[in-house]
């Protein structure tokens, strides 16, 4: 298997909801057959019914909410662009769960979740820089 991620999907309550609150904070998806793809730099971001999804995946539908285990991140190149998008989020209908603050690694960071309960971080993270294009390329820890 070659060391790569192509899509995430994101099994969601309400399709229209979700399309909005992505939109609301500036993304632009298109709707094929009840599933919504946003192009996310070099990976695709899809919203689809969970339901569905789990059907998909041979596994059978659970309850929504609770931490599921996994935290999606978005990098940004400034402190304020971390304030930025939490104001955005909030006015979208997310919930701040971490407020903005340096944290114990010493970079500015924060934590909110989707109208699904999907927890994003949001950063600003000198050690993992961006490129112009928005990728972040896994710094040389120097360790195996």
């Amino acid at each position: 298997m070659e060391q790569r991620i192509t899509l995430i999907t994101l099994g969601v309550s309400d399709l229209a909801r979700a399309r909005s609150f992505y939109e609301a904070l500036g993304w632009r998806g298109q709707e094929v057959e009840e599933t919504v793809f946003f192009q996310a730099g070099g990976l695709g971001l899809v919203l689809w019914g969970r339901d569905k999804l789990a059907r998909d995946c041979g596994l059978e539908p659970g309850p929504a909410g609770g931490f599921g285990g996994i935290a999606l991140a978005h990098n940004v190149r400034s402190d304020a662009e971390v304030d930025a998008l939490l104001v955005a989020v909030e006015r979208a209908g997310g919930t701040i769960t971490k407020p903005a603050a340096v944290n114990a690694v010493g970079f500015y960071s924060s934590a909110f979740t989707d109208p699904d309960g999907y927890a994003w971080e949001v950063a600003c993270n000198p050690g993992f820089p961006l490129a112009e294009d928005g990728s972040v390329t896994i710094p040389d820890f120097g360790g195996a």
